[in-house]
């Protein structure tokens, strides 16, 4: 009967072995590596990518709840107390698809223009980019709602508010959340 069974034969890994070489000169395992490269301050190709990404990613949001708020009389044909609940549900799915979707372009390395940095320019841009989109591209939506506001009422008369506090928590969402939630996943610039 064997008495001694290898480590490596017991489905443990086998012992690490230390580190060779001289810490002052390099060890030669890991000289062979390339050193990592910091993230490119932001230039205009960058700030452009920037304003790119958070243009996109809020005419997105913008286009998919429009397009909900359009098809959902046609699909689901009941009153608007019915149909309220599904604009809710579609309006929390779409801000967190589009929370996501912030958080993983700003972190995401473009071949040509590298990282985008975190810094007073690239918060400042993102923030402008939204203003400038945001406004403009929430008329749509606000005139979509309008009209869910007069659905079942009187002599075509509002009777219905909450589609206009849906498109004011949409606006704050695309005009303060979607940017805020890009610029806290920017990456930290390296400050050596």
């Amino acid at each position: 009967m064997v008495d001694h069974v290898p480590v490596a034969f017991r489905g443990a890994p086998p012992p690490e072995d230390p580190p060779t070489g001289d810490p002052a000169i390099g060890d030669p395992a890991t000289d062979d590596l390339p050193p990592e490269e910091p993230l490119p301050l932001p230039r205009r190709h960058t700030l452009v990518l920037l304003v790119g990404r958070v243009t996109t990613i809020k005419l997105a949001f913008w286009a998919a709840v429009t397009g909900f708020e359009l098809a959902l009389p046609r699909v689901l044909a009941r009153p608007f107390a019915d149909r309220f609940g599904w604009s809710i549900a579609f309006a929390m799915l779409a801000t967190a698809l589009a929370l996501g979707w912030a958080a993983w372009s700003a972190r995401t390395i473009d071949r040509d223009a590298g990282g985008i940095p975190r810094s007073v320019a690239t918060i400042a841009t993102t923030f402008a980019a939204a203003s400038v989109v945001a406004s403009p591209a929430s008329i749509p939506l606000l005139l979509v709602e309008l009209r869910a506001s007069t659905d079942g009422c009187p002599g075509a008369t509002t009777c219905h508010l909450e589609p206009f506090f849906l498109w004011v928590a949409l606006f704050a969402v695309g005009f303060l959340v979607i940017p805020a939630a890009f610029a806290a996943s920017l990456r930290k610039v390296n400050a050596e």
